[in-house]
């Protein structure tokens, strides 16, 4: 008698798949051959299918396999973050479409799933580029189905099939140059590889890996870019409570170090940041008595907030329908920006925008994030910037899932694009006309932004060390310097052509109103023809965005 997978195991590897990813996220994070820091595959992956796991752990063990890959398909949807996030969630639509109904997932069955994955995938991408996870998706769909032909075993068809998924993610390098020439293979392949492999392991009767509470290190956070961040954490949940306080340090107190290291010994997810008179920590911890009772040793405790996130997500998940109160429409338009920085939001709330939705570089945020703000947005009709090429997928997805309401993702992947396109909005025109004008006003600006390196890279013809200055022109990596003011009037100089007219500077949290002053007079005294604009942004990452129109 041949076996077949019954949807307690379907559960359980899913459970055990989301563990096992967030442990290894960091190495597949490492595999990114872009030196920018962005919100990272595995990190991205990790949090995708962390938010379905955490929803097939309130499943009974008698569930029907479809049942379950129904719970993981919508988990991961609403929590899909990044381009590898939004396709992982697609792949696992596609066993949800396949599973429907089905009480155990047969030999026949794991090869449908499989190809009509591979199938709404590719589909999803504009342009689907080989030596990336879609192309590990579609050779593994490719041998299950060649197996499922011969054997009607689907412990046999699972076998072969990540048998050949880890052949063809050792093959990403010679599809794509730019992994050869770093010598890694493709981060999302290896993301998708790692969790076929742990679903394998529980198919073959193994039990569940359980989570490496330690493995929590993010982002280079400030007191600026605090609050801006610690969202991006609040879907993994191995702790009960999530516990934010700000601490007014006294004089004396030992530095925050001491602190970060006690709270990793009481929990996860651990953001600790200060300056010159405050503390502010974010962590997940089973007993947030202790946290606070730690940081009394620092200070004077300020704004506590302790939350049940367990209870919160078990309550969202019995919600009815999107889970929440769709606006009643109060308007004929409205728009939802994703933006990070004080500065930057308030531009946008000042051109119109009704809804932000915080994220951007390094924090690319949800799918259901995105689609609350659309929900509670009161217009008929909707426009969504989501200001990052990495978060348009979860842009997409989101706009799928709102029902009375017309909604166009315009395709935004900078900042002063988005601003161009609030601009270009005329409230009289129709939706149509809308769209067309505002996406030409948006392909008409020229962006700039200066970073750092993230890591030591290769990267098309560039020789790059960890912490040097980057400067990109459009997306594009352009050239690097050693001073961000110098590199910030390179990369000015690059984008001003005959017809430019404006330039606005955006500088980041991480540059003070000295320097950017200075950087300032420098553009004025070199563009005195322009009207050049400084403003504040405060975003997190980029020193500066520079727009050119």
């Amino acid at each position: 008698m041949n076996s077949v997978i019954d949807g307690k195991t379907f559960r359980d590897a899913l459970i055990s798949a989301s563990n096992v990813l967030s442990n290894k996220k960091k190495s597949v994070d490492e595999l990114n051959v872009f030196p920018v820091p962005d919100g990272d595959t595995g990190t991205n992956m990790s949090m995708t299918i962390g938010n379905a796991a955490l929803s097939l752990k309130t499943l009974p063990d008698d569930v029907t396999v479809g049942e379950a890959a129904a719970e993981t398909a919508s988990g991961m949807l609403r929590g899909a973050r990044g381009n590898s996030g939004v396709i992982l969630s697609l792949i696992f639509r596609g066993f949800a479409k396949a599973l429907k109904d089905q009480k155990a997932m047969t030999a026949e069955l794991v090869a449908e799933s499989l190809e009509t994955a591979v199938k709404g995938a590719y589909k999803a991408v504009m342009k689907p580029t080989e030596g990336t996870i879609l192309t590990v998706a579609r050779e593994a769909s490719e041998k299950a189905r060649e197996t499922a032909n011969s054997s009607n075993d689907p412990l046999i068809v699972w076998d072969e099939m990540v048998k050949q998924a880890e052949v063809a993610l050792a093959n990403t390098p010679n599809l794509l140059p730019q992994l050869a020439k770093a010598g890694v293979v493709d981060a999302g392949g290896k993301g998708l590889v790692i969790v076929f492999k742990e679903m394998q392991r529980i198919f073959e009767g193994g039990t569940v890996t359980a989570a490496d509470q330690k493995n929590s290190a993010g982002p280079t956070v400030t007191v600026d870019s605090f609050s801006d961040v610690v969202g991006m954490y609040d879907t993994e949940i191995h702790f009960t409570y999530c516990t934010e306080m700000i601490i007014t340090k006294c004089e004396g107190c030992d530095s925050a170090d001491a602190l970060r290291a006690y709270l990793e010994t009481i929990g996860d997810c651990v953001l600790v940041v200060e300056d010159d008179d405050i503390i502010k920590f974010h962590v997940h911890t089973n007993d947030p008595g202790l946290a606070m009772q730690k940081a009394l040793e620092f200070g004077y405790i300020n704004l506590p907030k302790i939350e049940n996130m367990k209870l919160q997500h078990e309550t969202k998940r019995k919600d009815v329908g999107n889970g929440y109160a769709t606006a009643k429409p109060e308007k004929k338009y409205g728009f939802v920006a994703v933006a990070a920085g004080s500065g930057i939001e308030a531009m946008f709330t000042d051109a119109g925008v009704d809804s932000i939705v915080r994220g951007g570089q390094t924090m690319n945020p949800s799918t259901e994030d995105i689609l609350r703000a659309i929900n509670t947005c009161p217009a008929e009709n909707v426009f969504v910037l989501p200001n990052n090429k990495n978060i348009i997928m979860a842009a997409e997805q989101a706009m799928k899932l709102v029902e009375g309401k017309k909604v166009c993702v315009l395709q935004t992947r900078s900042i002063p694009q988005g601003m161009s396109a609030m601009l270009a909005f005329d409230p009289d025109a129709e939706l149509a006309e809308n769209r067309a004008n505002m996406t030409a006003a948006l392909e008409r600006v020229s962006t700039g932004q200066v970073t750092f390196a993230a890591r030591d890279s290769d990267f098309e013809g560039h020789s790059i060390k960890k912490g040097e200055i980057l400067c990109m022109e459009n997306g594009k990596l352009c050239f690097t310097e050693k001073d961000v003011t110098k590199a910030a009037y390179k990369l000015t100089k690059r984008l001003v052509k005959n017809d430019t007219s404006f330039v606005t500077v955006m500088y980041g949290a991480d540059v003070s109103d000295a320097a950017a002053e200075a950087l300032d007079s420098l553009l004025k005294r070199k563009f005195s023809n322009l009207d050049i604009a400084m403003v504040r942004g405060g975003q997190p990452v980029y020193y500066y965005i520079i727009s050119a129109e």
